[in-house]
């Protein structure tokens, strides 16, 4: 599956996956898989995914959501949940409305997740 495939009707969405993009890109070397559900962000392991609400739920949902994968679980309210997968690895998912909400402090949380990647 391609980019244009995954964003087929979500234009919002293609424009918010284009700033996390990006953003990454601005980090360093990773590679991008896609699938059905989801764009992951790879290293050796995942360091974060971007996927559609509106694919699982119903109703009023944000455009995409960021999923950022640390060592650590953070605590910034920012976060629509975290959950611990596995011992010491944190998942936290974030609500995207607009490319703007891709700021600093996303930013530092990528190059974190980034640098566990490896």
């Amino acid at each position: 599956m391609q980019e244009d495939q995954f964003f087929r009707e979500h234009l919002d969405a293609r424009a918010i996956y284009r700033a996390i993009k990006d953003a990454v890109r601005e980090i360093g070397a990773a590679q991008i898989r896609i699938s059905k559900s989801q764009i992951g962000f790879y290293r050796r392991h995942p360091f974060a995914s971007v996927w559609k609400p509106g694919q699982y739920l119903h109703g009023k949902v944000p455009p995409l959501a960021l999923s950022i994968y640390l060592l650590r679980r953070d605590r910034s309210s920012r976060w629509k949940e975290v959950t611990e997968a596995k011992p010491g690895r944190y998942t936290h998912h974030m609500e995207l409305r607009s490319a703007n909400d891709i700021d600093e402090e996303v930013r530092l949380l990528l190059v974190e997740a980034w640098k566990a990647a490896d």
